[in-house]
């Protein structure tokens, strides 16, 4: 996988990654471990909760959809640093048995000014189910080398 730089990204440019597939085992586990919360841990809980039914915490959702991402090798071999997140939502619960797939889009490239050597790259990451409903959308922002310029 080559190496590359913000110069090397186009606006607009899109990746798509595999599939990951949960299981309620998987989700369960993760829950009881960072988000014990009935909708999460507890089938009969879960089925009289506001979701009407079991899912997975949006938190395991945004590491399934990193994992995706990691996959997908969008960057390339690039090393890529995150800065933080603009924007988080989960539209949609990711439940026990579904399948999941992450788009990522390239939304903006700009250079530093405070270390030119680097700039920062804001992405728009969309997965969906296998019905093809929304179950997380975020704008992280990423820390990524520039083209070294030539002596």
């Amino acid at each position: 996988m080559s190496f590359r730089y913000l110069e090397d990204f186009i606006i607009g440019e899109r990746k798509e990654s595999g599939w990951f597939d949960l299981t309620e085992e998987e989700s369960v586990a993760f829950a009881r471990r960072y988000d014990p919360q009935p909708m999460h841990i507890d089938r009969e809980a879960a089925a009289h909760g506001p979701l009407q039914g079991l899912t997975a915490s949006g938190w395991q959702t945004t590491a399934i959809v990193m994992r995706l991402i990691i996959e997908a090798q969008p960057f390339g071999s690039t090393p890529v640093l995150g800065l933080g997140v603009d924007e988080v939502r989960w539209p949609t619960p990711l439940r026990p048995g579904d399948s999941i797939r992450a788009e990522i889009e390239v939304l903006s490239t700009t250079p530093s000014k405070s270390k030119p050597e680097f700039g920062v790259m804001r992405i728009q990451i969309t997965a969906r189910n296998q019905r093809g409903e929304v179950v997380l959308k975020m704008i992280p922002n990423l820390w990524i080398p520039r083209r070294p310029k030539e002596p």
